[in-house]
C-alpha cells in the first residue's frame, strides 16, 4: 500500500478513567473524548470542547494527508456516480382527490422539490424548494411534508444541524408563504386533523427521545399546544402516522421486542387516544383499519414470523383477535397494507421477497414475484384508500429500480417509471447470483453477489463485502448505481445476509441478538471465507463495509478475523457498545437494552457485551487498514465512539493499518446533506477501498 508522504499519526493522550460495575473494573483511557456537554453540542457544534476539537481536526488532517493522493480518483468517482444520476428526476405522481403529488429534483439541485399537478395531468406547481431553503444553511435535510386534507396547506419539517431536531412549519398553497406557526425540536412527522385546523407531532425531550405527542392548533404559539399522550418508559420510543383509511392518528410505541398502539379519531382531535391492546412483554403488533374492523400484524402466541388477525374496532383488545393469516415458520410477514377491498402482504422467505394480494370480498389470493437469483421488492403506499391500484418497486443488483402500478382486481401491471442511468447501463454486462456460506454452527448464510460478466474467477479479484445484521433489518439485494464504480474496476460486490437481520425470518434475527450477537460476526467471517473458497476473491483482497450497527460488525470482525481483510470501512460505527449501554442519558440507550442487554441491571449482560464490544476488545495484534467515518452532531452513534476506537487501535495494535478517522464537523448520522455532497463521502470510502487493495495507481 502506497502511503506517500504524510503527517504523523495523532496520539490521543491516555487519561485513565477506571470504573467498576458488577465487581468488574474496566479502564477507559479515552473517555475524555466525550464532551460533557454533548447535548449542547448537538444543538450548537460551536460549543465543542476546544481540546476535543483540536484532536478531531488533527485526525481529519492525518486522514487527508494519507488519502490526499487519491483526490483525483475521488473526483473521478464522484463524476462517475453523478453521471449515473438523472439530475432532473421526478417521482411518479401519487393521486389524492383533485391533485397528484410528487417530489422532484432540478438539474444541478441538491435537495428535493415538493409539488403537485392536476390529477389528470397538467402543469406542476412547486410549493417547497429544498435548494432555496438550504441556500443559507451549512446543513439542510427535509424531515417530511404532508398536505392538509383540504389541500390548502403543506406542513413541512427540516433539520439544519444534522442533529435530527426537526422544526415544523406550515406553507399556504395559495401564496407559497409560510404561516407564522413554528413547532421546534420534533421528530419531523405530522398528522393532520380532518378539518385541517390542527396537527399532531412528536416532541423530542432533552435526551433527544420521542416521548410525547402534542397537538398544535394553527395560529397559536407552540407554548399553547396540548399534550395528547406521554410515554413514561424511557426505554420506549413513540412515533405517529396516519392510519390506512386516513381516519386515525396512530400513536405507535415500543422497543425492539414489544409494542403498543393507540388511536386518535382525526375528526375529534381533542378526544383522548384509545388503546388498542395493552403492552405485553415480547408481543409486537401493528395495525391497519377498514370500516369497523382492524387488521393486525403480530407475533402473538408464538408466531415468530408473524401472522395477521382481525379485531372489531369497538373492542380491539387481545381477547377479540381472530386469526386471518396463520403463522408459517420461515415465511416472514414484513408488512401489511390495507385498501378498501384488498389486503396486501409483503413477505420474505430465504432472503427473497414477494407481494401477496388478498381480495377481502372473496378471500382469493395471488402473488407478485420475480425470478432473478436475488432481488428487492417493496410496496410504496398510497394517499388513497378506496382504490384497486397498488404501487410497488422492483430492482435487483443488476436491474435499476422499476416502479409499477398494479390493478389488484384485474391483475394487470403498468410500468410507470424505470430508473434512468444517463451515462448508460446494460444489465446484461453484469451477473447477480447467490451462494450459501456455512457458518461456525452449520447455519446457511445467503450471500448476494454482483460482478461484471467478464470476471475471471481465479481468486484474485478484489471484493467489497457489505453487512449489517442488527435490529431485524434485512439487506435487500437491490440496485445501486454507486457501486458500479467499484464493479467496473474489477471488484466483486457482495452482501452477507447475516443473522441479526430478518433475511431468513424473525428467527434469523433472534439468533443474532443479545447473548447470540456473536453469530452475526461469525456469519460475516464465514461469508468472507466462502467467497474465498468459491474463488470470487482471496485472503487480504476483501474490503469489509458497514455502517452504524454495521459499524459495530466491522469493529468486531477487525478484532476476530482481521487477517481476512485488506481494509475495513466503518461508517458512523457503533463500536463503544459497553460504555454506551451503561449511559442511560444517551438518546438511544434505554430503547436499545432489549437489543443488546442492560449491563446496568444485569451482570450477565455486562459480561456478554464486554466480551465482544469492539472498543473493549482491541488487542495487541495486526489489523487491516481501517477508515472510520463519523459526524459531530450524530445523536445516534456519537462522534466519540469512532474517535475513541481509533485512538485505542493506534495505541494498541502491533502492526498493519493504518487506521484513519474522518469526522464530518458539520453533519450527523446520515453524513453530508444534499444528494451530490453525499457522493463526496461515498467517494472517500471507495477510494480507500481501492487504495487498500493496491489499485489506486492503476485506476486514478
Amino acid at each position: 500500500m502506497d502511503q506517500k508522504t504524510s503527517l504523523p499519526a495523532p496520539v490521543a493522550p491516555r487519561r485513565s478513567h477506571p470504573f467498576t460495575t458488577h465487581g468488574i473494573t474496566v479502564v477507559d483511557d479515552y473517555a475524555w473524548l466525550k464532551d460533557q456537554n454533548w447535548q449542547e453540542v448537538l444543538r450548537d457544534p460551536a460549543v465543542l470542547d476546544p481540546d476535543i476539537r483540536k484532536y478531531l481536526e488533527a485526525e481529519n488532517a492525518y486522514t487527508e494527508s494519507l488519502l490526499g493522493h487519491t483526490a483525483a480518483l475521488q473526483k473521478t468517482l464522484v463524476a462517475e456516480m453523478r453521471g449515473r444520476i438523472k439530475e432532473d428526476d421526478s417521482s411518479v405522481p401519487s393521486p389524492d382527490g383533485p391533485y397528484a403529488y410528487l417530489r422532484k429534483f432540478r438539474e444541478g439541485g441538491q435537495h428535493e422539490l415538493f409539488g403537485r399537478m392536476p390529477r389528470d395531468g397538467g402543469e406542476v406547481r412547486i410549493v417547497l424548494d429544498g435548494d432555496q431553503l438550504a441556500a443559507s444553511e451549512e446543513y439542510f435535510k427535509f424531515g417530511g411534508a404532508r398536505h392538509s386534507p383540504d389541500h390548502r396547506l403543506e406542513a413541512w419539517s427540516a433539520d439544519i444541524k444534522g442533529s435530527e431536531y426537526f422544526s415544523i412549519r406550515v406553507r399556504d398553497w395559495a401564496d407559497g408563504k409560510d404561516l407564522d406557526d413554528l413547532v421546534e425540536e420534533t421528530d419531523g412527522a405530522v398528522v393532520w386533523s380532518t378539518d385541517g385546523k390542527s396537527f399532531f407531532y412528536v416532541k423530542l425531550d432533552d435526551n433527544h427521545r420521542p416521548m410525547q405527542v402534542w397537538r398544535h392548533r394553527l395560529g397559536t404559539p407552540q407554548a399553547d399546544d396540548s399534550l395528547a399522550y406521554e410515554e413514561h418508559d424511557a426505554g420506549w420510543f413513540t412515533h405517529i402516522h396516519e392510519s390506512s383509511s386516513g381516519r386515525f392518528c396512530v400513536i405507535a410505541g415500543g422497543d425492539h421486542e414489544t409494542s403498543e398502539q393507540r388511536l386518535i379519531d382525526l375528526a375529534r382531535p381533542e378526544a383522548p387516544p384509545r388503546l388498542v391492546a395493552a403492552r405485553q412483554s415480547g408481543v409486537q403488533y401493528s395495525l391497519a383499519d377498514r370500516g369497523e374492523e382492524l387488521f393486525i400484524l403480530t407475533n402473538a402466541d408464538g408466531a415468530i414470523d408473524f401472522k395477521v388477525v382481525t379485531a372489531p374496532l369497538a373492542a380491539p383488545e387481545r381477547a377479540n383477535w381472530r386469526e386471518l393469516i396463520p403463522h408459517r415458520a420461515g415465511i416472514y410477514i414484513l408488512d401489511v397494507e390495507l385498501y378498501a377491498g384488498h389486503m396486501v402482504r409483503l413477505e420474505r422467505a430465504n432472503a427473497l421477497p414477494s407481494i401477496i394480494i388478498r381480495d377481502l370480498g372473496t378471500g382469493d389470493e395471488h402473488a407478485i414475484a420475480f425470478d432473478e437469483a436475488a432481488y428487492s421488492l417493496d410496496t410504496m403506499g398510497s394517499y388513497e384508500f378506496d382504490t384497486t391500484n397498488l404501487r410497488f418497486s422492483y430492482s435487483s443488483m443488476t436491474t435499476p429500480s422499476e416502479v409499477y402500478d398494479y390493478d389488484m382486481a384485474k391483475r394487470t401491471r403498468v410500468l410507470r417509471k424505470r430508473q434512468e442511468i444517463p451515462s448508460g447501463h446494460n444489465p446484461a454486462d453484469y451477473v447477480t447470483t447467490r451462494i450459501m456460506a456455512k457458518s461456525h454452527d452449520g447455519a446457511e448464510v445467503p450471500v448476494s453477489i454482483l460482478h461484471r460478466k467478464d470476471l475471471t474467477r481465479d481468486g484474485n479479484a478484489p471484493l467489497l463485502l457489505y453487512g449489517y445484521g442488527s435490529y431485524g433489518m434485512a439487506m435487500p439485494a437491490s440496485f445501486s448505481a454507486n457501486r458500479l464504480s467499484l464493479v467496473d474496476r474489477g471488484f466483486v460486490y457482495a452482501i452477507a445476509h447475516i443473522r441479526g437481520g430478518t433475511d431468513k425470518g424473525w428467527g434469523w434475527y433472534l439468533d443474532g441478538k443479545r447473548e447470540k450477537k456473536t453469530n452475526s460476526f461469525d456469519d460475516f467471517a464465514a461469508s468472507a471465507r466462502a467467497l474465498i473458497a468459491a474463488k470470487y476473491t482471496g485472503t487480504k483482497r476483501i474490503v469489509a463495509h458497514g455502517g452504524s450497527a454495521g459499524g459495530m460488525l466491522m469493529g468486531a470482525v477487525a478484532n476476530r478475523a482481521g487477517e481476512l481483510f485488506a481494509g475495513i470501512v466503518a461508517e458512523v460505527p457503533f463500536v463503544d457498545v459497553l460504555n454506551t449501554m451503561l449511559d442511560d442519558t444517551l438518546p438511544l440507550t434505554p430503547p436499545e437494552w432489549p437489543e443488546w442487554g442492560n449491563p446496568i441491571e444485569s451482570e450477565r449482560d455486562f459480561k456478554t457485551i464486554l466480551s465482544y464490544s469492539p472498543y473493549d476488545n482491541v488487542a495487541a495484534r495486526d489489523y487491516p487498514a481501517i477508515l472510520a467515518m463519523g459526524g459531530l452532531t450524530d445523536p445516534r452513534v456519537t462522534y466519540w465512539e469512532p474517535a475513541k476506537w481509533i485512538a485505542r487501535l493506534r495505541a494498541t495494535m502491533t502492526g498493519g493499518g493504518p487506521v484513519l478517522l474522518r469526522i464530518n464537523m458539520g453533519a450527523g448520522h446520515g453524513g453530508a446533506s444534499g444528494r451530490f455532497n453525499r457522493l463526496d463521502e461515498v467517494a472517500i470510502a471507495y477510494a480507500f477501498a481501492l487504495w487498500a487493495v493496491g489499485m489506486v495507481e492503476r485506476t486514478s
